[in-house]
C-alpha cells in the first residue's frame, strides 16, 4: 500500500516575542520549530501499513528538519514545496497546493493529522480530501486494512465511536493516541539524509500564484498583543466564606 502523509513544522512560540512588520508576525528570533504532534501520529500509521510512505510538507527551510525526522523512523521519500506566492497560504490553500503534490503519487490512502498545534483549524485535510475527490474519515482513532478497504473507528461528539468501513482510496484525519509514535535511533538518523527529499515550486507542481489566490479562503490582516485587563479578584476565607462571596460577584453582575 503506498500511503501519503501530508506533515507541518509548527512554531511554538516563546513566552516573551516581539512582532514585526507592524503586526505581520512574530519575530523569527523567538520561534523555536518542531514536528506537529498529530503528524506524528499519522506518520506512526502510515509506517504500520504501508509497503511504502512519502512524506510532504508545504514550507520554508526550517521545515527540511520535519521531513527529515520522518525519514529517520521509516518514511521512504520526502517531498517540500515552498514558493514566495505561498507566503501566508491559509489552511485551504496550503490544501490546493497539496493536492497537486499528493494526486502526482496516486496513493492508496492519505492519513493527516486531524489539526496542528499552531492554526488548530483542523482544515487542511478535509480541504486535500475535497480537491482530490476521495472519500474521507475525520478523527480516527483505529484503522484496520482488509484488502481494498478500510474499517475505521472516529471519535463523535459525547465520546460516542462511530465504525465506519471506507474503500480505497481514501483520506483520514488521525487523531493522537492511536498508536505509539516510535523515535529514530541516531543510526537512522544520519541515514536520513540520504533518502530522497525533493523541492518544488508552484511551477513544479503545474500550479501558478492565481491558483493559490483562487483557493484561499481567509488572510492575515494583523496580529496583536491583547490589552491587559483590570486583573482577577482573589477571593480569601474558608470555602463558605468564597462560595458567599461568589454568589454575591454573580448577582452583582447580573443587576448591573
Amino acid at each position: 500500500m503506498r500511503i501519503v502523509v501530508p506533515v507541518k513544522q509548527v512554531a511554538v512560540v516563546d513566552e516573551d516575542f516581539e512582532l514585526v512588520d507592524g503586526g505581520s508576525a512574530v519575530d523569527p528570533d523567538f520561534l523555536e520549530w518542531s514536528l506537529n504532534e498529530w503528524d506524528e501520529f499519522s506518520v506512526e500509521a502510515a509506517l504500520q501499513m504501508g509497503d511504502e510512505v512519502i512524506v510532504v510538507t508545504v514550507g520554508e527551510e526550517e521545515a527540511t528538519e520535519g521531513l527529515l525526522a520522518c525519514l529517520a523512523k521509516g518514511a521512504d521519500r520526502a517531498l517540500r514545496i515552498w514558493d514566495p506566492a505561498l507566503e501566508g497560504a491559509d489552511a485551504l490553500a496550503v490544501a490546493r497546493v497539496l493536492a497537486a503534490a499528493v494526486g502526482r503519487e496516486s496513493p492508496d490512502l492519505v492519513l493527516c493529522g486531524v489539526q496542528s498545534s499552531d492554526a488548530v483549524n483542523s482544515a487542511t485535510g478535509i480541504g486535500l480530501a475535497a480537491h482530490l475527490d476521495l472519500p474521507h474519515l475525520a478523527v480516527a482513532r483505529a484503522i484496520s486494512a482488509d484488502g481494498d478497504s478500510l474499517t475505521v473507528e472516529r471519535e463523535l461528539e459525547g465520546g460516542l465511536i462511530e465504525v465506519v468501513r471506507v474503500g480505497l482510496p481514501a483520506l483520514l484525519t488521525v487523531q493522537t493516541g492511536i498508536n505509539e509514535p516510535r523515535y529514530a535511533n541516531l543510526r537512522a538518523i544520519k541515514q536520513a539524509r540520504e533518502k530522497p527529499l525533493e523541492v518544488l515550486d508552484l511551477a513544479g507542481l503545474g500550479l501558478s500564484e492565481s491558483d493559490v489566490d483562487a483557493a484561499r479562503g481567509s488572510r492575515l490582516r494583523k496580529l496583536a498583543v491583547p490589552e491587559a485587563g483590570e486583573g482577577a479578584e482573589m477571593l480569601q476565607g474558608s470555602p463558605a466564606e468564597v462560595a458567599t462571596r461568589i454568589r454575591e460577584i454573580v448577582a452583582e453582575r447580573l443587576s448591573a
